[in-house]
């Protein structure tokens, strides 16, 4: 997650106070559809696992519309920062997701949009707080050339001593591994807490909120009947101090 490009901090917008994580989330301005979804993402209880606080840098990898990136937003304030990670490897078929990143930022000025390859290194200077991807982690698996634990390595070093690093992601069959990756969109949770602790996290914790043991495992996760209520896991990893 590399030496990155930071293509969008904008600084006409004034800038809004931090706020608390409840009223980041009853905040009247978040789009509709973004408060519509709460009651499935559980955004409080996400940030609260997290730990995210004011002043913090919270880089978001693959930001999707923006859902979680805009909580970050109002919870670091003014004196923190948030870096929505958008990898080069997705931009090859999807210019959109830069699109959109660079939409939501427009009305947050501690949001930076950044887009360079997952083997780059971290920029110069950049130490996280948090580290957070959300129904992506299985996602890097399908990106051509890409060793995840390598990538997970280089997360690391982008993260401050005592941070911690989120995976949130759809549930795959136990002992599937890898296999669903790039069919129903899903991963083996074993085989996520294998790799990141190979890269020299520890593992420190998950939250079962957005557990669902009715979910039919071999289903993709954009069929109909449980798009948005699959089983998730989310696993907190920290970097030793």
């Amino acid at each position: 997650m590399g030496a990155a490009f930071l293509l969008s901090s904008v600084a006409l917008t004034p800038v809004a106070a931090q706020v608390s994580i409840a009223a980041a989330v009853a905040d009247k301005d978040r789009p509709q559809a973004d408060r519509e979804r709460d009651a499935d993402r559980k955004p409080a209880e996400m940030l609260k696992f997290a730990g995210v606080k004011p002043g913090m840098t919270v880089v978001d990898m693959l930001p999707g519309g923006g859902y979680f990136t805009r909580l970050f937003s109002d919870v670091v304030g003014p004196k923190g920062k948030v870096i929505a990670y958008i990898p080069d490897e997705m931009l090859g078929k999807n210019q959109a997701a830069l699109e959109r990143a660079n939409a939501f930022a427009a009305g947050h000025p501690n949001i930076q949009v950044m887009h360079d390859p997952l083997m780059a290194p971290p920029p110069p200077g950049l130490l996280a707080d948090v580290v957070w991807t959300s129904q992506n982690y299985h996602d890097l698996h399908n990106m051509a050339g890409v060793d995840v634990v390598a990538v997970n390595k280089l997360i690391f070093q982008g993260i401050k001593p005592g941070g911690v690093y989120i995976v949130l992601d759809h549930a795959a069959p136990a002992g599937s591994g890898l296999a669903a990756t790039n069919t129903t969109h899903r991963i083996d949770p074993a085989a996520v807490k294998a790799e990141v602790i190979a890269a020299g996290f520890v593992f420190d914790g998950e939250s079962k909120v957005l557990a669902n043991p009715a979910d039919n495992h071999e289903l993709k996760v954009f069929d109909p009947s449980l798009r948005g209520k699959t089983d998730q896991f989310v696993y907190r990893f920290k970097k030793p101090k």
